[in-house]
């Protein structure tokens, strides 16, 4: 173990603090003006079309809801805006990408099964 200095802040093999002093000179800063409070017209309009399109998907879903107040017995009952509906809807995709990957995988293991079938009534080594 290497022997320690007295009066240092340092270990062996470690570098000394930096000492670091504020800027020489003064920043040039650019006036910011103070955050305003109130909304520009283009904001304004922004918001109305926010607005306008949430009470539109408000009455869709009103209106959903009401149809399917009015379902008979043949069909089943299904709540608007529940995770089936939405699942139904959105993760179709999920069903075709499982349906592939059992296509592909299958037809891998049917490909190596006749492969392998294939080189052991020939005598072929592969090595």
């Amino acid at each position: 173990m290497a022997k320690r200095a007295r009066g240092t802040n340092t270990r062996p093999g470690q570098r000394a603090r930096l000492q670091r002093r504020g800027p020489a000179t003064p920043r040039l800063t650019s006036p910011v003006a103070p955050p305003s409070f109130t909304l520009t017209p283009q904001e304004e309009a922004r918001a109305a079309e926010i607005e306008a399109a949430e009470r539109q998907a408000e009455r869709a879903v009103r209106t959903t809801r009401q149809r399917a107040s009015t379902v008979t017995d043949a069909q089943p009952r299904v709540r608007a805006g529940s995770i089936a509906v939405r699942a139904a809807e959105e993760y179709g995709y999920v069903s075709r990408d499982v349906r592939r990957i059992i296509l592909i995988g299958g037809s891998l293991v049917t490909f190596l099964v006749g492969f392998w079938a294939v080189v052991q009534s020939t005598g072929t080594r592969l090595f």
